[in-house]
C-alpha cells in the first residue's frame, strides 16, 4: 500500500523466468499484438470500404473483430511494460478496469456470436423475410445490446470490488481475471451469486441461443436444396468454431476460480497467452478464410500489395 497516493498496489505472479527472457517475451507479445491490429483492422476495413459487404452478417463479423481490437488493447500495454519490468506490479484500480474489459467484452463477444446466429437462421429459414426484419434499426440495437448489457452487468458487480478490504497482495496470474476475489478479506455470498447470474447471461444463455438456433438451422437446411446447405454450412461453419474456442477458453476461467487446487505457474501462463494472443489472431484467420465474400477482397489485396511491393524494389 502507497500510504502517500494511497494507491494498493498488486504483484503479478504469474509470470515465468520473466528476468530471463524478458526481452524475448516483450518482442513476441509486441509482434503478436502488431498482428492482432493489422489483421482485425484490415477486414474492418475492407467491409466498411466495399459495399457489397455491407450487410447484416458483415457488420456483426466487423463488430466482433473491433471486440477483439478492443480486448487486446485494454491488455497489452501493460504486459509490455510487465516484460521490460524488474517486478510485475498493477494498482488495484486498474486491475478491477482489466477485469472488467476481460469480462464485458468477453460477454460481448458470446452475445454477438448469438446475434449472428440469429441473422443466419433468419438468412437461411426465413430469406423472403430477410430484408423486412434484419433492418438497419435492427442491427444497430442488437449491436448496442450485446455491448451495454454484458457492460452494465459486470459494472454493477465491479462496484463494491472497489471499497473492499485486501488482505493478500500476490496475484496469481499475468492479467487480472474473476480470481481477483481470492485478494479479498472476506468473500461475500451475494457478490458471488450475483457473478453467477452475470455468468448464466452472457455466456451461458448465449451459448444455448446459438446452440439450439443452429440445430433448428441444420435441421432446416438437410431437408432443402443443395445451394441452401452450401449456404448454410459456408456462413455458420466459421461462427461454430470461434464459439467453439472462445467457450474453451472462457470454461478455463470459471475452472480457474471454481476449482480449489492451484493451477500450475506454467499452465496459467500458457492459457493467458492463449487469451491474449490465439483468440484475437484466431478470429480475422477463421473469418478471412472461410467467409467467400472477404476472402475475395483480402486476395486482391494482397496481390495488389505484392505488385505494388514489386514495382518499388524493381524501381530500386
Amino acid at each position: 500500500m502507497d500510504s502517500e497516493l494511497n494507491v494498493t498496489y498488486i504483484t503479478l505472479g504469474g509470470y515465468v523466468e520473466v528476468d530471463k527472457y524478458g526481452y524475448l517475451y516483450f518482442v513476441i507479445m509486441l509482434t503478436a499484438y502488431i498482428l492482432i491490429l493489422c489483421f482485425n483492422c484490415t477486414i474492418v476495413c475492407l467491409i466498411w470500404m466495399h459495399k457489397n459487404l455491407h450487410e447484416p452478417m458483415y457488420i456483426f463479423i466487423a463488430a466482433l473483430l473491433i471486440n477483439s481490437v478492443l480486448f487486446s488493447t485494454s491488455f497489452y500495454p501493460k504486459l509490455l511494460s510487465d516484460f521490460l519490468s524488474e517486478k510485475q506490479v498493477i494498482s488495484y484500480s486498474t486491475c478491477l478496469f482489466q477485469l472488467f474489459m476481460f469480462y464485458s467484452l468477453g460477454g460481448s463477444e458470446f452475445m454477438l456470436l448469438a446475434v449472428m446466429a440469429y441473422d443466419r437462421y433468419v438468412s437461411i429459414c426465413k430469406p423472403l423475410r430477410y430484408s423486412s426484419i434484419m433492418r438497419k434499426r435492427t442491427v444497430t440495437v442488437l449491436l448496442a445490446l450485446a455491448w451495454f448489457v454484458p457492460a452494465c452487468e459486470v459494472l454493477i458487480q465491479l462496484i463494491p470490488y472497489a471499497s473492499k478490504k485486501i488482505c493478500n497482495f500476490t496475484f496469481k496470474g499475468i492479467i487480472c481475471n474473476s480470481t481477483i476475489v481470492r485478494l479479498h478479506c472476506v468473500e461475500s455470498n451475494v457478490h458471488n451469486i450475483y457473478g453467477l447470474v452475470v455468468f448464466v447471461n452472457v455466456m451461458i444463455l448465449p451459448v444455448l441461443f446459438v446452440v439450439f438456433t443452429y440445430i433448428r438451422l441444420f435441421i432446416v437446411a438437410y431437408h432443402s436444396s443443395r445451394e441452401v446447405k452450401r449456404k448454410a454450412t459456408q456462413t455458420c461453419l466459421p461462427h461454430l468454431i470461434v464459439l467453439i474456442s472462445f467457450s474453451c477458453l472462457g470454461a478455463y476461467d470459471v475452472l480457474l476460480l471454481r476449482m480449489e487446487t492451484d493451477f500450475p505457474k506454467i499452465i496459467r501462463f500458457v492459457m493467458s497467452l492463449q487469451i491474449v494472443i490465439y483468440h484475437p489472431l484466431f478470429n480475422p484467420i477463421i473469418y478471412g478464410l472461410k467467409m467467400k465474400e472477404i476472402y475475395k477482397h483480402l486476395r486482391r489485396l494482397f496481390v495488389r500489395t505484392v505488385y505494388v511491393l514489386c514495382c518499388i524494389f524493381t524501381a530500386h
